[in-house]
């Protein structure tokens, strides 16, 4: 069984960039449209990492995801935790999730995460993968709208935050412009894939990962 998820042609992935369609429930009013001489004046603005761990670790670690894939799920879930521990919490490594959008479920999900304050932005993440089967269960978009605002009415958001998040264009646009421009500069292919100390490493099980880590800690010295 394949441990990663495979991406979409690139002509599918680009179509993200210009349309996005958000569940009917998950909008209770239409966005105003943009000016049209502003909107293609307005470059999207790509976004920087959102780091966990020392500034100065002597590893960078940077996550491929996306929220719909499940062997991310299980990184998230089973792995993460252990990671954190061992080479994050003690200064070893810095982490950096960068979000990959197979389809709209994944960047409706996606802008949730990144709905408010950046501090929400892991303990939300971590809330997506820890349910991942629950409220990808939807049968209609309008059951995987009400599932995506549990969630974030358990991190803290009212409806009103989350309707102001999905109907923001240029946040959306620039969600996709920087998952495009990363994947494109990594050549990624699938999720997980990790980026270690500037390495591009498939999904490996925990104790070959680790010895990943040892060994770019050691040439780090």
């Amino acid at each position: 069984m394949t441990l990663i998820r495979r991406l979409a042609p690139a002509a599918a992935l680009a179509a993200l960039a210009t349309a996005f369609h958000l569940p009917a429930t998950a909008q209770t009013a239409a966005p105003e449209p943009a000016p049209a001489a502003t909107a293609e004046a307005a470059a999207p603005q790509i976004l920087p990492d959102l780091w966990l761990g020392a500034a100065d670790a002597p590893v960078d670690f940077i996550e491929y995801a996306s929220f719909t894939c499940s062997h991310c799920a299980d990184f998230s879930t089973e792995v993460f935790p252990k990671l954190k521990a061992e080479y994050i919490d003690t200064g070893k490594i810095r982490f950096a999730q960068r979000d990959v959008y197979f389809d709209d479920v994944g960047l409706w999900a996606g802008i949730l995460a990144r709905c408010g304050d950046e501090s929400k932005f892991y303990p939300v993440a971590g809330m997506l993968f820890e349910s991942q089967r629950e409220w990808l269960s939807a049968k209609n978009g309008e059951e995987l709208a009400a599932n995506l605002r549990k969630i974030g009415a358990k991190a803290g958001y009212s409806a009103e935050q989350m309707d102001a998040c999905w109907q923001d264009e240029a946040k959306v646009q620039s969600l996709v412009a920087t998952f495009q421009q990363n994947a494109v500069a990594d050549q990624i292919e699938g999720t997980p894939t990790f980026i270690i100390a500037g390495e591009k490493v498939s999904n490996l099980p925990w104790e070959q990962l680790k010895a990943k880590l040892d060994e770019k800690l050691a040439a780090a010295q």
